[in-house]
Order: structure tokens, then C-alpha cells, then sequence
């Protein structure tokens, strides 16, 4: 039975995992994003409470 034989499925195995761990990261981290981040102010707004008459 030629597939219990490992040798030449090892070697299919080991060069698969080196371009799932070596090269599809860098081209995956190589993308740029249009939209980048970007923070937003920490001043808070006041407030100026309602002065309702509940008579």
C-alpha cells in the first residue's frame, strides 16, 4: 500500500507548513488599511441642565 509510505508525504507536509508560517504572514501583514485609526479628543463637552418648571 503506497500510502502508508511516509517519504514522499512528509516532505509535502513540511513545505506546506512553511508557507502557512512563513510566507502567507508576511503578505498577509504586508496589506496597508485605508482607514487607519485615529483617536479621538478627551476633552468633555459641559452640559447645561434643563431648567424645566414642574409646577
Amino acid at each position: 500500500m503506497p500510502q502508508l509510505n511516509p517519504s514522499p508525504w512528509f516532505i509535502i507536509l513540511v513545505f506546506s507548513w512553511m508557507v502557512f508560517l512563513i510566507v502567507a504572514p508576511t503578505k498577509v501583514m504586508g496589506h496597508k488599511f485605508n482607514n487607519e485609526p485615529t483617536t479621538q479628543a478627551t476633552q468633555t463637552t459641559t452640559t447645561n441642565p434643563w431648567n424645566w418648571p414642574w409646577h
